[in-house]
């Protein structure tokens, strides 16, 4: 006869994509949460106030106090989960490398939710590698964790269209809410329903590496379709950013929502303002026109373009830049 003992989890997780996640452990009779961990607490916003992870924070409301973990590798840690004997540890954006001693402690092993359908995109971002490259499918992995970067072997997934003007946070709360849905059904299939996992294909491998600030500079030789994509990979961070020529020297501005603009060739080099008016911003890129639709000074509020444009004078032929490009 099957067993219908809970599964018992141990949780490590950090991002939004987590929070869902957290839900749909705590809140199943499947699953038995022995305890949530995520990572420390940390300096955020000008006053460098201490703010949790946005799972600490939801595990916090929840009245499971979440373990803040500066290292899940370190003996206290490892010898806590000895004591809690789960069968299986579930990670979802966490933050860390788990080494092969905490890999090998839960009795089914450690069980990744990945934001991509593997092997593409492995890493740290995936939802915004997924968009960046044009991608028209994406979803979720369930695997067994190795010692490699995302490179276990897959239990499930669960695939998603990418919509035409989706961002990463978008994308990645559908993805979420995707993940949430199929989780504790696949840890019971793990557990109980004898589920296996099978080897990730040796071809269609690529990698999303963590974003920086320097992710998001708009190199407007590039065509207007990759740059709008760029766009909407790079919200809610690192937003994808240019320089604006103002009398007091250049300004970052970071444009939160911008489209493909549909007329005619135009004459201008990339990255000149070819259209400054009532009826919008548009800028020259290596191919095509980009139309901005929601911008950001440095400093300022998000505004739309229109307000941008009243509280800033931009004239036809003013040449949007790089730092790089300010600096030579």
């Amino acid at each position: 006869m099957a067993s219908t003992e809970p599964v018992s989890v141990y949780y490590l997780a950090s991002g939004r994509l987590g929070v869902p996640l957290l839900e749909a452990l705590a809140g199943d009779a499947r699953i038995r949460l022995l305890g949530v961990g995520t990572q420390p607490d940390r300096p955020s916003g000008r006053n460098r106030k201490l703010e949790a992870t946005p799972v600490g924070a939801h595990a916090d409301r929840l009245g499971r106090p979440a373990d803040r973990v500066t290292s899940v590798n370190d003996d206290a840690f490892l010898n806590r989960l000895r004591e809690l004997r789960p069968d299986v540890v579930v990670v979802a954006a966490f933050g860390q490398i788990l080494k092969p001693a905490l890999l090998a402690l839960p009795a089914c092993g450690c069980f990744n939710v990945h934001a991509s359908l593997l092997p593409r995109h492995r890493g740290a971002a995936p939802v915004s590698a997924a968009i960046l490259a044009g991608d028209r499918v994406t979803g979720v992995s369930f695997m067994r964790m190795d010692a490699g970067l995302d490179t276990g072997p897959v239990y499930r997934t669960l695939t998603t269209e990418i919509g035409p003007t989706e961002t990463t946070e978008q994308l990645e709360a559908r993805l979420a809410e995707l993940a949430a849905a199929g989780l504790v059904p696949c840890l019971w299939d793990v557990v109980h329903g004898g589920l296996t996992a099978v080897a990730q294909p040796k071809d269609g491998v690529t990698y999303a590496a963590r974003l920086s600030k320097e992710d998001g500079a708009i190199d407007w030789s590039l065509s207007a379709a990759h740059i709008g994509r760029l766009v909407r990979a790079m919200v809610p961070w690192p937003c994808a950013h240019t320089l604006l020529p103002t009398p007091s020297g250049p300004r970052r501005l970071q444009v939160l929502e911008a489209v493909v603009h549909q007329g005619q060739a135009h004459a201008g080099q990339p990255g000149d303002v070819l259209q400054a008016d009532a009826a919008g911003c548009v800028v020259a890129c290596g191919d095509g026109r980009l139309r901005l639709v929601r911008v950001k000074v440095e400093g300022k509020a998000a505004m739309d373009v229109g307000s941008f444009l009243r509280g800033h004078r931009v004239s036809v032929g003013t040449r949007l830049g790089s730092l790089a490009e300010n600096e030579g």
